[in-house]
């Protein structure tokens, strides 16, 4: 199946009077199929949400920020196209379902006026189809008495219930992709399996491709196809979710499986957190930029333009037999990871 969404080399960058440039998305690529679900993982400030919002067509344009590489939408590269071009496929083509939902709603519109603006502005739906498009949208997504929610206001809502009503809106207009940012963040687990469910159901039945974005192994466990592992805006490791968790390559994505608590541990058993923090890093023209928060770094670490290559598979345990991309000079050799 050809991929709906085709990213290659995204970079951005950021400048700022009287510093230095900030890049912070560097040679990102990344595809996904009709029906697909893909996620992008690394810890807060990898450049995961950057790239979301590169791909939106999000980012200011000029005023310091510098955006390269293609984003292939259906052939058509959504880089290139105007401002007015980009807002009519926002919302019809492309939807985005933002990581808060106590701040994503507009606290001074009802949900109905939220909910139907969309459809207003992308169909010839009348007003009262409107009405019964939005009521039938919140009763998919799972909100009791949906006609007396129409008239409320976000603040009226728990954090679950709103959250919802951003999925019912970047759902209104049937998109073939949507981009998921953190979407169980701040949500309870009870309320986070509700939602995960919801949009891997909607995508599943309808054909829509969807990119998930989260920090969260076990969110990416329970939802993802394939997966590409973010440090310091590069993909460090890319592989089916099977084979990611059965046998990672990268020595951060072994560090992120191993600070995750496992229930078959003995009780007692101690997690294992990748040391130091993020800002850590070693700038990519000189090596490994995880390598100073690396164990197992060396000088061989220091090489630059470190490529994404196919690391050697073998025959151990599920996921392992085949090779997947990793951007490491010593991939871990052994099974580390947690089977899916």
């Amino acid at each position: 199946m050809s991929p709906l969404l085709q990213v290659e080399d995204l970079a951005v960058t950021f400048t700022r009077k009287g510093a230095a440039p900030v890049r912070a998305v560097d040679g990102v690529s990344f595809d996904v199929a009709a029906g697909e679900v893909v996620g992008l993982v690394g810890e807060s400030g990898c450049g995961k949400s950057v790239t979301s919002l590169a791909v939106m067509g999000l980012l200011p344009r000029g005023r310091g920020t510098r955006v390269t590489g293609k984003v292939l939408f259906e052939g058509s590269d959504l880089l290139q196209e105007s401002d007015r071009r980009l807002a009519r496929r926002r919302g019809k083509d492309l939807a985005m379902v933002f990581q808060d939902p106590m701040t994503s709603l507009n606290p001074v519109l009802t949900l109905g006026r939220q909910l139907t603006e969309v459809l207003a502005e992308h169909t010839d739906l009348s007003r009262s189809a409107r009405q019964r498009e939005a009521l039938d949208l919140l009763g998919r997504v799972g909100i009791p008495d949906p006609r007396r929610r129409l008239g409320e206001y976000p603040h009226q809502l728990s954090g679950g219930m709103r959250q919802r009503v951003l999925i019912a809106i970047a759902l209104a207009c049937s998109p073939r992709l949507i981009i998921a940012d953190e979407p169980t963040t701040a949500l309870d687990v009870t309320i986070q399996a509700q939602v995960l469910d919801l949009l891997t159901t909607l995508v599943r039945e309808s054909g829509t491709a969807m990119v998930l974005i989260t920090h969260d192994l076990g969110v990416v466990a329970g939802t993802c196809d394939r997966v590409s592992v973010l440090y310091a805006g590069r993909v460090v490791e890319s592989a089916d979710r099977g084979a990611l968790f059965a046998r990672p390559r990268h020595r951060y994505t072994e560090g992120l499986l191993a600070a995750v608590p496992r229930v078959d541990s003995p009780r007692g058993t101690p997690l294992h957190p990748v040391r130091g923090s993020v800002r850590d890093l070693l700038p990519w023209a000189q090596g490994c930029a995880f390598a100073p928060r690396c164990d197992h770094a060396d000088d061989a670490c220091a090489r630059p333009d470190l490529p994404l290559i196919a690391v050697g598979g073998d025959t151990v345990g599920p996921g392992n037999g085949e090779a997947h991309p990793a951007r490491c000079v010593h991939p871990a050799p052994t099974r580390t990871g947690v089977a899916s």
